[in-house]
């Protein structure tokens, strides 16, 4: 019986420190008095509620604590709200007690917003205060005399909180700068007009109204260097040369290459005429067979034939081999 006194008495014990252990998570009593004490007005239930929605009491309690003691007003509920679509509370509390110290308007429904589009608030409402200078990559623009200038530009904006949800980044203020450059030095009739007055760069640039549909509004842009780069009027008159000079290659090449096939033509058209000298050579003795068969040609005949043959090449050995073609058939 003893036994099972003791056993029934470390069973209670283990249930009470089960529930100690529970409610001691389930309400924060430390959160609760800091809370109390802060002058705001937190209920248990508010805090037991949070627990079982997984909803982190601190995360929510706290900003609203600082909130509470820079002489804002929000609701815990709204916090809370905040808390379970993904948002950080304590970014948004900062950028809200920031933009009250600065008078700048900004709602507690349009801070929430920016922090979840994925924009930092509080950094956006930091340099809506403190305006931030961003360094523009070096941009290569061609003057119309061919000079290559290469410039380096900083923009100093300062964020729109109007504009904060769905208004384009930095990266497009960058690419809008250096379009704008580009375009300013490209319309410079001399790179020295350039060099002698950078800030036309910046006034033309300025004057174009980057920042529309930005989230940001720019202040200023300084031209910070300008170097002389190539000469690309130069190269690209030396690489039209070097072109053209190609091109003269290969139509001379093509000019020779017909040149050598029509003379490979006119061989074979000599070639075939001394086949065909050949052939009426071979057709001599045969005739002259059939003509002492009809009778129309005699010995004496023949004799003279052969002369006259001998005669010929007789002139053509003393003439020699150039003017073998010149001579003409001597008489009988």
């Amino acid at each position: 019986m003893t036994e099972q006194i003791l056993a029934l008495n470390l069973v209670l014990i283990a249930l009470g420190l089960m529930v100690v252990f529970v409610v001691a998570w389930a309400i924060p009593v430390r959160l609760w008095i800091e809370a109390i004490s802060a002058g705001v007005r937190v209920g248990i239930g508010s805090l037991v509620g949070m627990r079982l929605r997984k909803v982190s009491p601190p995360a929510v309690v706290r900003p609203l604590i600082t909130a509470t003691k820079a002489g804002l007003d929000l609701d815990i509920n709204s916090l809370e709200a905040h808390y379970l679509a993904g948002g950080r509370v304590d970014r948004v509390v900062g950028a809200l007690i920031s933009a009250d110290k600065a008078n700048i308007e900004l709602s507690f429904n349009q801070a929430a917003a920016i922090d979840l589009a994925g924009r930092d608030v509080f950094e956006a409402v930091q340099v809506s205060v403190n305006p931030k200078v961003i360094n523009t990559p070096k941009v290569a623009a061609m003057a119309k005399d061919g000079i290559q200038l290469v410039a380096l530009a900083r923009v100093t904006v300062r964020a729109n909180i109007n504009r904060l949800v769905g208004g384009a980044g930095e990266e497009t203020i960058l690419a809008r700068v250096g379009e704008g450059i580009v375009s300013t030095i490209g319309s410079a009739a001399s790179h020295k007009a350039v060099l002698e007055n950078p800030d036309n760069i910046s006034k033309t640039v300025l004057a174009k109204g980057l920042d529309s549909g930005t989230a940001f509004e720019i202040l200023s842009i300084d031209i910070a260097d300008v170097d002389v780069g190539k000469n690309i009027g130069a190269e690209l008159q030396t690489d039209q040369a070097e072109a053209d000079k190609r091109v003269a290659q290969a139509r001379a090449e093509e000019r020779r290459a017909m040149a050598v096939a029509t003379e490979q033509e006119m061989k074979a058209r000599v070639e075939e005429m001394k086949a065909e000298v050949v052939r009426a050579e071979a057709q001599v003795p045969l005739a002259l067979a059939e003509a002492f068969r009809a009778g129309n040609l005699g010995v004496m005949d023949y004799v003279r034939f052969r002369n006259v043959q001998a005669d010929t090449a007789m002139r053509k050995a003393i003439a020699g081999p150039d003017a073998g073609g010149s001579d003409s058939a001597p008489s009988a």
